[in-house]
């Protein structure tokens, strides 16, 4: 995608070496994404690598344009935007709360964060304060994480590549090179304003056409109710395949406190990627338990469950009647139908002007919001947040 990626230093390369990063390779970037667009096979490796090389044409267009950055800082934020994502879990999001209740990839970035800057003796101390974002620089901070991060601009452009979906496309350099800092505040220069426009289009297409595709939800939601199938036959006595990583977070309950407070829970997670989860899947598909096994024959053959979306929610007889038909067709209980049938709300704007505002640079020297500075009439639109109903069961059912 970017040509060379080059990695800045004997330290920047030693990390990228540690197992904690090299587990990425092995953990998909948009989770089930694949089963709609077949090419949507890249990691979160990949991923931040790519924000990585972003970081540093980034710092590069700063220091042109006058903007001080020691070595030190450099170094801080590539390590930082290196290791955002060191907390994720297997499928990514997909899983976030299933495996462990209530803990969050970031929670688990910012424990590995610690025991990686105990293991290189203090070396990433300014790289954590700059994630924290407790540097005095701020603009730091937003380099690595805002609404117009090198997160942000590599996954759209990534994911955008990888599935063929070209609404996503960004023009992620020159976004780069408009880039600067006024009172310490990352903003953009007048002329980059139509790219900043598209990139939040691209956003909003994307999620909606990739991340939130109503086939993509129906897969993930089955991934996240076979484990939780599993999870509760293990909890009762049962015994089943999995790798030792995955079979101890089957066999234990473990809650955030439980997570802060025993160390082996982290080095368990650890060892956690993809491969575990397809793995047990795989045998699971066979398995005695009607409930399990069907979710993972369903699932690895993609016969996926259908999903409904709208804008106005499904009402409780309509849901009543697509339990009724679940349970007639499956010869499942009250409780058990809960494997086959799911309800969601989905939520999702481009753009928050309130917690986060992308600012422009006029030609006055002054600054303003991107949606004053803004000639685009639908441009507040992508500021509102859209919320879509969704349920999701058995296609042999039929259409609802």
């Amino acid at each position: 995608m970017y040509g060379f990626v080059s990695i800045p230093s004997g330290f920047v390369f030693d990390l990228i070496q540690h197992p904690y990063l090299q587990r990425l390779r092995y953990i998909k970037q948009v989770s089930m994404t694949h089963l709609v667009y077949p090419g949507a096979l890249h990691t979160r490796f990949q991923h931040v690598m790519g924000a990585m090389h972003l970081m540093q044409l980034a710092i590069d267009t700063l220091r042109s344009k006058e903007v001080y950055i020691s070595e030190e800082e450099e170094e801080a934020v590539l390590l930082a935007i290196l290791l955002h994502d060191i907390g994720h879990g297997p499928f990514s999001h997909s899983l976030e709360h299933t495996l462990i209740e209530g803990v969050s990839h970031e929670q688990v970035s910012h424990l590995l964060m610690d025991r990686l800057n105990k293991q290189f003796d203090g070396r990433l101390n300014l790289a954590i304060t700059v994630f924290n974002n407790e540097y005095p620089r701020k603009f730091l901070h937003q380099l690595v994480s805002s609404q117009l991060d090198t997160d942000r601009m590599d996954y759209l452009n990534r994911d955008s590549f990888f599935t063929g979906v070209s609404e996503g496309v960004i023009s992620f350099d020159r976004i780069i090179k408009m880039l600067n800092v006024k009172d310490d505040e990352l903003v953009v220069e007048a002329k980059g304003i139509y790219s900043v426009e598209k990139f939040l289009i691209a956003r909003r297409l994307m999620y909606w056409q990739v991340y939130l595709h109503k086939t993509v939800i129906a897969a993930e939601q089955m991934l996240i109710k076979a484990l939780a199938r599993a999870k509760e036959l293990s909890n009762t006595g049962t015994a089943l395949f999995a790798t030792p990583a995955l079979q101890h977070f089957l066999n234990n309950r473990i809650t955030s406190e439980d997570f802060a407070l025993h160390e082996e829970h982290l080095e368990w997670f650890t060892k956690l990627d993809d491969n575990d989860i397809m793995s047990a899947l795989k045998v699971w598909a066979d398995h005695e338990d009607f409930i399990l096994s069907t979710l993972c024959r369903k699932l690895l053959g993609r016969d996926l469950f259908r999903t409904a979306m709208r804008n106005d929610c499904f009402d409780s007889e309509e849901i009543k009647h697509i339990r009724s038909r679940v349970k007639d067709r499956f010869g499942v209980d009250d409780t058990e139908v809960d494997y086959f049938v799911y309800t969601q709300i989905i939520r999702n704007s481009a753009y928050d002007a309130e917690r986060d505002p992308i600012r422009i640079l006029n030609n006055k020297g002054e600054l303003v919001d991107i949606a004053e500075a803004s000639d685009l009439s639908n441009l507040e639109a992508l500021a509102r947040s859209v919320e879509k109903h969704t349920v999701t069961y058995p296609k042999e059912i039929g259409v609802i």
